[in-house]
């Protein structure tokens, strides 16, 4: 197919992806609203300052990530399907669901995402650790499973052990591949989870990282996975439009476990991993954030750096109203986003030039 076909068929689908998400979420609130699957916010002596901020979004539902990655499911099942079954139809084209490409992101999306649906679950029904679900080490433990999968599946069902150092060249290195890969994975899922605080934060962050990564991936030829991030990007895009403050739903951890792993395995699928910190800095400065924090506590004898963590909330600590946080943060990234995108260009014109 041509390249002009295939810039219509990434657009189409994410248009598609738009539409089913903007339709699927009336059922999907009204569900959630309707059997009270709130959020419970904590209310502990060592989150006084969080608590107090966040207390009046008690109750408001939570789980909302199911409206991307079912958007994603369900038109990779029906566009595969057409393709299965009417192999010379128009909507046969549109199928993007391959397994040198999107097999395995679609795949750890949609585990993750069930994964983080009964953590949610069991946040709404008060169980688990201080009646919130997983702690963050059960968690980064999921975390760990999935990229332990996903680093095998690289290194011995597509034989990859090559890493890309921007402006430096491909480097083969073995079986270091597989601890590399699992460090990207977890610390992608952990940022995203941080980063997922404030109303319409890491649905606008995960937006712009998304499309990048999408943008590198039609470059590179990858069409395909090209596509598969302009469907998440549709989704999230019909998901901010009710999640912007005031937020009529929660993302969960069923969104933001599930993105945050599928949008590292993305990165070690275009081996761009190493410029991913750049396209999403601000993952990066929300984990640190976090990371400084604790250590912070455990090492000066519970001395704090910023007045509460991530740092998003120590803004609002500082009195910036949530809208305002959340807007400057989406510049940042939107700007990181290109920044990294323009890197990549830069690198990719770099190495036509030496070979």
């Amino acid at each position: 197919m041509s390249a002009n076909f295939e810039v219509i068929k990434i657009f189409l689908l994410t248009t598609f992806s738009f539409i089913l998400a903007l339709s699927l979420t009336p059922l999907l609130t009204n569900f959630l609203y309707k059997n009270k699957i709130g959020k419970q916010i904590r209310n502990g002596a060592d989150t006084p300052i969080f608590s107090g901020l966040h207390q009046k979004k008690a109750g408001t539902p939570t789980m909302g990530g199911i409206i991307i990655w079912l958007s994603v499911l369900v038109l990779a099942v029906l566009f595969f399907y057409f393709k299965e079954f009417f192999p010379n139809s128009i909507l046969a084209k549109l199928n993007f669901l391959t397994r040198a490409e999107t097999l395995l992101p679609l795949g750890a999306l949609i585990a993750s995402a069930l994964v983080g649906l009964l953590d949610d679950w069991l946040g709404v029904k008060g169980i688990g650790p201080n009646g919130g679900g997983l702690r963050v080490s059960q968690k980064v433990l999921v975390y760990l499973v999935i990229a332990i999968i996903g680093a095998l599946w690289f290194y011995f069902k597509l034989d990859w052990d090559v890493l890309h150092i921007p402006f430096f060249g491909d480097f083969s290195i073995g079986w270091w591949y597989i601890p590399i890969f699992i460090f990207i994975i977890v610390a992608t899922s952990f940022a995203v989870n941080q980063t997922d605080g404030l109303d319409g934060l890491a649905g606008g962050v995960l937006l712009t990282s998304f499309g990048s990564l999408g943008a590198i991936a039609f470059i590179q030829g990858r069409f395909d996975l090209a596509a598969f991030c302009g469907l998440i990007v549709g989704a999230l895009l019909a998901f901010l439009w009710f999640n912007i403050n005031p937020a009529r739903f929660f993302m969960g951890d069923t969104g933001a476990m599930s993105l945050g792993i599928t949008l590292g395995i993305v990165a070690m699928l275009t081996n761009t991993a190493l410029f991913l910190p750049i396209i999403s800095l601000i993952l990066v400065i929300e984990s640190l954030s976090t990371i400084i924090q604790q250590l912070s506590k455990k090492l000066r004898k519970g001395k704090k750096v910023f007045l509460s963590s991530p740092i998003h909330h120590h803004f609002e600590a500082l009195g910036w109203s949530e809208p305002k946080i959340v807007m400057r943060f989406w510049v940042i990234s939107g700007v990181t986003a290109v920044v990294g995108l323009v890197l990549f260009l830069l690198d990719r014109g770099l190495g036509k030039i030496i070979n």
